[in-house]
């Protein structure tokens, strides 16, 4: 019985992993492309309503983009978008944007960045975080 269930085990191991390489995109970016990874948040019960808070954005980059903007959704709610700060390029890059909470709650913040490439301005893939937001 113990055998079966180690062999299940690794199965559904070895499925996951499987199907969790498939997911991944294998094509590098275009010059001047823009691919958002992640965004780092305040930890939970430190997002306050009304209080500015920041957000920093990690982000892949093939040469050098030039990030217009970057937008906010809050639980579908939005788009609200504001200038970027401090961008630097790197391994990955990352840049800062300033944002504020209206309603107190449990959210899905998502975000994404516009940015020029060939003169062009493009959108960059959506990154999420879950947050919570308290009352004053």
């Amino acid at each position: 019985m113990k055998g079966m269930s180690m062999t299940f085990l690794a199965g559904v191991v070895a499925l996951s992993f499987v199907s969790s390489c498939v997911t991944v995109p294998t094509e590098p970016l275009a010059p001047g492309g823009l691919k958002l990874l992640s965004m780092r948040v305040p930890e939970s019960g430190n997002i306050r309503i009304n209080f500015p808070f920041e957000v920093d954005v990690l982000f892949e980059g093939a040469g050098e983009a030039e990030i217009r903007r970057v937008c906010f959704y809050w639980s579908g709610d939005g788009p609200y978008c504001s200038p970027v700060s401090n961008a630097r390029p790197g391994a990955p890059g990352s840049f800062k944007s300033q944002l504020r909470a209206f309603n107190s709650g449990s959210f899905t913040l998502e975000c994404f960045a516009e940015y020029v490439q060939d003169g062009k301005t493009k959108r960059t893939n959506r990154v999420s975080s879950q947050v919570f937001v308290v009352k004053n």
